[in-house]
C-alpha cells in the first residue's frame, strides 16, 4: 500500500494521518515536544504505524504543516534519513491554489492554507473556519476559494490554564459545560464561566465576521482539539470536521507531486 503521511505540527500537538490515496487509514494525536529529534520521531512513528500493521518503510511520502520551526526541521531530517526522500514543508515557494489576500503573505501558517483549500474544497465559499488549538482561528475563505484573513483567540485551555495558574484558591476542572450557567458550587461556578464565555467570545467574533462579510452567508465548519466541545454550544457552527486540516494537507501534497 502507497502511504502518505500528513503531519500538522501544533504548538500542543502534532496531528498525524496516514493515507491511502485519497483515504484516511488512521489518525494519531500526540502531545508537541519541540526538543525530538528526528531519531525519536522516527521510534513514535513506527509505534503508531504498527497499530496499523505498517512501519516506515511503507511510507512513500511525508507532508508537513507546521508551527514549531524545530520540529520543522526534525520531520524534514526524518524524511530524508528514513523516508529517503524530501518532505513537502508547506511554506513560501509551495504551490497552494489558495489567493491569500492579505498584507503580509509569508505570515500566513501552513494550517491556516490547508484549512482554507480544504473547507473550500469540501463546503464551497463563502466560508469561516474556527480551529480550537492553542489559538483559535477564525479563518475566512471567500467564494473563490481565497485566504481573506481571520482573528485569533486564545485557546481555551490556555485560557483555563492561565486563570489556574493565578489565582491560588481556584482549581484544576474539567472543561466540559457545567448543567446551567449559574453554577452552585466552585467547580460548576468555573466551568460556567471558562466554557460558557468561551462560547460566548466565539459567537461574539462570527457575528463580527459574518457582518463584514455580508450580503453573502459564509458556511461555519469548526475543526481542531477542542471543536467537539465548543461547537455544539456555539450558534452559526453548522458542522465539526475533525480531520479538515490534515485533508488540506494531503490536498496540497496532490497539488505539488
Amino acid at each position: 500500500m502507497a502511504t502518505l503521511l500528513a503531519a500538522d505540527v501544533g504548538n500542543t500537538n502534532v496531528v498525524l494521518g496516514a493515507y491511502d490515496g485519497e483515504k484516511l487509514v488512521a489518525t494519531w494525536r500526540t502531545a508537541t515536544r519541540a526538543d525530538q529529534t528526528e531519531d525519536e520521531l522516527a521510534v513514535t512513528l513506527d509505534a503508531l504505524l504498527e497499530r496499523e500493521e505498517l512501519s516506515l518503510d511503507d511510507v512513500d511520502a511525508l507532508v508537513l504543516g507546521s508551527v514549531v520551526p524545530p520540529l520543522t526541521a526534525s520531520f524534514t531530517r526524518l524524511a530524508e534519513r528514513y523516508l529517503d526522500r524530501p518532505a513537502l514543508v508547506i511554506g513560501p515557494g509551495v504551490k497552494t491554489g489558495v489567493r491569500l489576500r492579505v498584507d503580509n503573505p509569508s505570515e500566513v501558517g501552513a494550517d491556516r492554507i490547508a484549512n482554507t483549500l480544504a473547507a473550500h474544497r469540501r463546503y464551497g465559499g463563502p466560508a469561516i473556519v474556527v480551529d480550537f488549538g492553542t489559538t483559535t482561528n477564525f479563518d475566512i475563505v471567500s467564494a473563490e476559494g481565497d485566504f481573506l484573513g481571520g482573528a485569533f483567540a486564545p485557546g481555551l485551555e490556555v485560557s483555563a490554564e492561565s486563570l489556574f495558574s493565578r489565582a491560588a484558591r481556584l482549581f484544576r476542572v474539567p472543561l466540559t459545560p457545567p448543567p446551567a450557567a449559574i453554577g452552585k458550587n466552585t467547580a460548576d461556578c468555573l466551568r460556567s464561566g471558562i466554557v460558557f464565555g468561551y462560547v460566548g467570545l466565539v459567537e461574539g467574533l462570527l457575528a463580527r465576521l459574518v457582518g463584514e462579510l455580508r450580503p453573502t452567508t459564509p458556511r461555519i465548519v469548526a475543526t481542531g482539539g477542542l471543536a467537539a466541545t465548543i461547537a455544539p454550544l456555539a450558534k452559526g457552527i453548522e458542522r465539526v470536521d475533525d480531520d479538515l486540516t490534515l485533508e488540506g494537507l494531503r490536498m496540497l501534497w496532490e497539488l505539488n507531486a
